[in-house]
């Protein structure tokens, strides 16, 4: 098997340009040119050669060199027709690889399991588009496909957003999302340079390990994420208004105020400033209410 070679800035313009194709503003692409950052997302993925990777978007294939070395069998889902010929080239020796044409929210990610690894639990590391993030992000938590961890490069707003606490302003929907199905943690900063072209935006390298179980249990998982989407929707408003005003929820001004009381918040309570626990104490009201 080769060694890696594209985090030398010179050999990734040498492919980018043998191909006569460069980054695509179209796919948010920026391609990473930094080893140390390289071999920081393989150390904080925590791989041996019995772990199956997907990979999300492997651009020119960067990542996917290392990812080859440190992993068992790594399959690599790119939109971008016109990088599948730089694939090709920069992944050739790299025999545990292997490049699917697709778009990962159109992708049974069931299916590509039992396919590749024969329904096992696989890991997920990507260096995500930060114009498609979070419906990413969203679309994998909810797949219900045996991921036990994804690594992931995001935008360091984003990042932030993921390990916010209640109260704090970057603390919403995605917040929830994150920290009901996994247990986040920010691993390292990276800086513009370390990519091709550089972005405008620092970035940060986040594990999500998957909980086996849910942080507590619910009656209802919908209502709780609806509950949460009712929050955000009118961040800046009551959670009454936001529950009333839902479009989901066919709940009085009374029976919102009355949840709330049960659940020992005041009636001019904002979402914001509810914990996740609390989001579930809430929903379960909620749902006794229907």
């Amino acid at each position: 098997m080769k060694k890696p070679y594209l985090a030398d800035p010179k050999e990734a313009r040498r492919v980018l340009g043998a191909h006569d194709t460069q980054a695509r503003k179209k796919y948010g692409q920026n391609f990473l040119i930094d080893e140390s950052v390289l071999m920081g997302i393989v150390d904080a993925a925590d791989l041996s050669r019995d772990d199956f990777v997907v990979e999300i978007g492997p651009g020119i294939g960067t990542l996917t060199q290392y990812l080859s070395v440190a992993a068992g069998h790594v399959c690599a889902v790119e939109i971008d027709a016109k990088l599948l010929p730089v694939l090709e080239e920069t992944l050739s020796g790299f025999g545990n690889v292997r490049v699917i044409h697709a778009d990962i929210l159109k992708t049974d990610l069931m299916a590509l399991a039992q396919e590749e690894n024969g329904g096992r639990p696989f890991k997920v590391c990507a260096n995500l588009p930060y114009y498609i993030t979070t419906p990413i992000l969203m679309e994998l938590l909810k797949s219900r496909a045996p991921i036990t961890q994804m690594t992931v490069m995001v935008q360091k707003e984003v990042a932030d957003r993921m390990l916010a606490g209640p109260g704090n302003k970057e603390y919403g929907a995605l917040t929830l999302a994150v920290q009901y199905y996994t247990e986040p943690k920010m691993n390292f900063i990276v800086h513009p340079h370390s990519f091709l072209p550089q972005p405008g935006v620092d970035s940060a390298v986040v594990t999500l390990k998957l909980r086996e179980e849910p942080p507590f249990p619910v009656k209802d998982e919908n209502m709780l994420f609806d509950l949460i989407r009712a929050s955000f929707n009118q961040r800046r408003k009551k959670l009454t208004n936001g529950i009333v005003n839902f479009a989901k929820f066919d709940f009085t001004k009374e029976e919102a105020e009355a949840a709330l009381a049960s659940c020992g918040m005041k009636a001019d309570i904002r979402g914001e400033a509810l914990s996740l626990v609390e989001f579930g104490r809430l929903a379960d009201a909620l749902a006794d209410l229907r």
